[in-house]
């Protein structure tokens, strides 16, 4: 058992959502989170992921490791792909590998997509990680002015 467990969003309490986001650590490697992040943004920020699920059946989770609110993460629908997020408070950062088996598991198994895709600011610190979970560079993108570098994962025998 890995302790892991993924809730709806609207299960954590919103000042601990907010104090994840408003985290400096946890802000270093958010380029799209310009300044705060308010009681209105953590709102909107809710109502839009809780849109994902209503319109696409998957999106992203809360996060609960030995039931502590750990972050947030799952699939979401990025132009004409299915995008991989995870944003993890630094005590767990650890925690990655075990929360990405588990979603790529949900994503090709479950779902049956024919990849996932990452997005990473191309400063990111060990930004090729990615790499050695099987993900290869597919292109570079500008979101809202900021850079990425998207990374691509196939499903496994091209299901």
């Amino acid at each position: 058992m890995d302790n892991i467990q993924f809730v709806s969003l609207s299960k954590i309490k919103k000042e601990q959502f907010i104090d994840l986001m408003n985290n400096p650590l946890v802000g270093q490697y958010l380029p799209l989170l310009n300044g705060r992040f308010t009681v209105e943004d953590y709102h909107l920020f809710i109502k839009n992921k809780q849109r994902i699920w209503d319109e696409y059946g998957y999106g992203p989770y809360a996060i609960m490791i030995k039931d502590t609110f750990a972050g947030w993460g799952g699939l979401q629908p990025e132009n004409e792909d299915v995008d991989f997020a995870l944003v993890l408070h630094p005590n767990f950062w650890g925690w990655g590998l075990k929360i990405f088996n588990r979603v790529k598991d949900q994503a090709f198994n479950q779902h049956g997509f024919r990849s996932i895709t990452a997005l990473l600011p191309p400063d990111r610190h060990n930004i090729k990680a990615i790499t050695r979970l099987g993900f290869v560079e597919d292109q570079h993108e500008n979101i809202n002015g900021e850079s990425f570098v998207k990374f691509r994962l196939s499903a496994p025998n091209g299901a």
